[in-house]
């Protein structure tokens, strides 16, 4: 069965692709990914069957056989940083809140940034 690395995945779109230890790149959709996985980061080892697409190979029941290991738990912030940030956080979210029962929707561009620092403080507290 081949192996390689994950060259890069948007979970957004659904696919990705890796790069095979025989040479090569390889059709990454996320269909092939195992149960319960939605994203894989780039560098992850993984072991798939092969098939041949439209477009070229194409991965299929795709096994992670080495995961990369998470930089995020390694830099994580200090707590008074992160109670900070929250504080931060929860007047932000009190102000849209308010705003909404006005009858005034975000922007699209605000609404985008509110929901990445959503996701960045939750990144954090994991």
């Amino acid at each position: 069965m081949p192996t390689g690395k994950v060259k890069w995945y948007d979970a957004a779109k659904g696919f990705g692709f890796i790069a095979s230890d025989e040479g090569g790149d390889v059709f990454l959709h996320e269909s092939a990914l195992p149960a319960g996985v939605t994203t894989v980061r780039p560098g992850t080892r993984l072991e798939f069957g092969v098939a041949e697409g439209r477009r070229g190979e194409q991965a299929l029941s795709v096994r992670i056989v080495d995961p990369m290991p998470s930089v995020a738990s390694s830099t994580q912030k200090d707590p008074e940083d992160l109670a900070a940030i929250i504080e931060d956080l929860i007047k932000l979210l009190d102000g849209l809140g308010n705003g909404l029962r006005r009858g005034r929707r975000p922007t699209a561009d605000q609404a985008g940034k509110v929901a990445a620092l959503l996701r960045g403080v939750a990144d954090d507290l994991e």
